[in-house]
């Protein structure tokens, strides 16, 4: 059994971890709207962007003259994974739920006889991911050096990977990334990147729209501005999902700490009511023996 002494430590030392969490989960919190705010405000844009490439992509879809990165290499024998990450702790389960459907999406693929690489985003995905896959090749870009990534390091990774395709590295590449939806649920999710896809949407509609100077040298220019907003989302996404979890986790961090000082506190008593009461024990028996 514990000693006084060691009660009292143990309480004074989950003390100091509660200010702490209670601490962390108020600065997730107040970086939580902002990053949130963030999030949803660059979804409207990412989906117009969306209906306008639809629209293209009806009218030059199945020609050779598309632009690569839309039509493709021909092949999906290369897959490329793109993980989003976070690059610190603290933050529950999510970058360990990333991790988890990138492995089950690496697996799928690899099941169907397809080769797998991956880039990785973050540093909380690089070690899982080597030890499950250690014969495979990842490149990766460290945002860690950056406060709050924004759209520069979002157009840096979306043109390197560009080059990368380009230059037949891969045939096709699938975005891996953490969905806001609340404080309490943040959803990994993948998508196809690159060849960028023809939205269901394109076909919908019956306007008819002149396009100068034409469709194909629109597209040139916008299918690499949609991979870098796609990029882009995602990294905010991953700072809303990680501000949202770190807040849950610190939250939850300070309720068992609050539950763990109860319970010492408690047994601390007792241990000390104990001692007071052996204590008088002995003090009246040395007092009938005189």
């Amino acid at each position: 059994m514990a000693s006084l002494k060691e009660l009292k430590g143990r309480i004074n030392s989950v003390k100091s971890t509660q200010k702490i969490t209670k601490a962390k989960q108020m600065v997730a919190a107040a970086k939580l709207r902002k990053a949130q705010s963030a999030a949803e405000a660059a979804r409207p844009y990412a989906s117009r962007l969306a209906a306008v490439m639809g629209s293209l992509a009806g009218k030059v879809a199945g020609q050779d003259s598309a632009p690569l990165l839309m039509r493709g290499t021909g092949s999906n024998q290369r897959h490329l994974l793109v993980v989003v990450n976070t690059d610190k702790g603290l933050c529950g389960g999510l970058n360990s739920n990333i991790v988890k459907e990138a492995k089950l999406q690496a697996r799928a693929l690899e099941a169907a006889g397809k080769d797998v690489t991956f880039y990785l985003v973050g540093k909380k995905g690089r070690a899982p991911l080597k030890r499950e896959f250690p014969s495979i090749k990842a490149d990766g870009y460290d945002t860690s050096m950056v406060r709050t990534p924004g759209f520069d390091e979002a157009s840096a990774i979306a043109h390197e990977l560009i080059a990368l395709f380009e230059g037949g590295k891969f045939d096709v590449a699938h975005l891996v990334a953490p969905k806001f939806k609340s404080a309490l649920q943040q959803d990994p999710v993948t998508q196809q990147l690159i060849p960028v896809p023809a939205p269901a949407a394109a076909s919908t509609s019956d306007a008819v729209v002149e396009y100068e100077p034409g469709e194909e040298e629109i597209l040139e220019a916008l299918l690499p501005r949609y991979v870098t907003t796609q990029v882009f989302g995602a990294l905010l996404e991953r700072e809303a999902s990680e501000q949202g979890a770190s807040m849950t986790a610190m939250d939850n961090a300070t309720r068992n700490a609050g539950e763990l000082i109860q319970k010492l506190t408690i047994q601390y008593n007792r241990s000390r009511q104990a001692a007071i009461t052996t204590e008088l024990i002995e003090i009246i028996a040395g007092a009938e023996a005189l």
